[in-house]
């Protein structure tokens, strides 16, 4: 059985090496338990040791959700983004470190990357040690990131809840760009309220004609977007020393660093609606956006 390691009270950094080592098959198909001790001594615990990188509140927010989606875990991605992203407080520099991603999938909680991402026999080894949109949390915590909208996580609830945003979007270039990622959701938002069919199959389209058409050089010359407020971010982080623990039935909030231009998604919405209209559209077939359970 793929358990955590309920003696370490701090998430560490663990080396892609040690994920090499010591990831077996039988880890993925959870019919083992990671070998503690040894990726123990292989991780580099944090200092100074800091609040924000508590177990606990991280290991309570993935019971809750195997809890609540008992049978459907992929419903539990939406839920779960804003408030891992909410609960591990820190910058993108601090988040493009894969070693701390290693440590929660291999000690913190392979047993939730096991109950999440073994739709087959066995997890792919990228979910547990993987590009930022792969691997099973840092996919989440960076889906919060490039989707919320300033201190609001509504917009990266909703793109959560789509599997191909998060196997698809998620790896463009382009997503780093505020405008071009909320207007790739406003317009999903719109083909989902008029009952559009094959939703997924659509986001792939639009997704590959966006990355093609263009770069973010270019996207923010048709519409420009404004500097994020790195205090705003850091204040938020800091106040991680004294927060308590994320609501579970409402959203918590994410840094009020400045919210994304209407008239900068206004600007690009036609453009991407045209390119959704000429793009080819690849049918896929067994499962929806929102029921995929990769």
């Amino acid at each position: 059985m793929n358990s955590p390691d309920t003696a370490v009270n701090t998430i560490g950094l663990l080396p892609d090496a040690a994920i090499a080592k010591f990831l077996t098959r039988g880890m993925q198909t959870g019919q083992e338990s990671p070998p503690l001790v040894a990726l123990r001594k292989a991780a580099v615990q944090p200092e100074p040791a800091e609040a924000r990188w508590n177990v606990e509140p991280v290991r309570e927010l993935l019971d809750e959700a195997m809890n609540r989606f008992t049978g459907r875990p992929s419903r539990a991605d939406a839920w779960l983004a804003p408030r891992l992203h909410a609960t591990l407080r820190m910058t993108r520099t601090e988040a493009a470190d894969s070693r701390r991603w290693n440590f929660l999938a291999m000690i913190t909680a392979p047993d939730y990357v096991v109950w999440r991402h073994k739709g087959g026999e066995i997890v792919p080894a990228a979910r547990f040690s993987g590009p930022h949109y792969t691997q099973a949390f840092s996919r989440l915590w960076w889906a919060a990131e490039l989707f919320r909208d300033g201190y609001d996580y509504r917009p990266a609830e909703f793109a959560c809840g789509f599997q191909d945003v998060l196997n698809t979007t998620m790896r463009l270039d382009v997503i780093d760009h505020r405008p071009t990622a909320h207007t790739i959701l406003r317009l999903l938002e719109e083909l989902r309220n008029a009952n559009t069919p094959d939703l997924g199959v659509r986001v792939n389209a639009l997704s590959s004609a966006v990355n093609a058409a263009g770069s973010t050089l270019l996207y923010d010359v048709f519409a420009p977007d404004e500097a994020p407020d790195h205090d705003a971010v850091q204040d938020w982080v800091d106040e991680s020393a004294s927060m308590p623990p994320v609501p579970w039935d409402r959203l918590p909030e994410a840094p009020d660093d400045g919210k994304v231009s209407e008239r900068a998604i206004s600007a690009l919405l036609p453009l991407f609606t045209q390119l959704l209209e000429e793009a080819p559209l690849r049918k896929r077939g067994k499962h929806s956006s929102t029921d995929e359970e990769e």
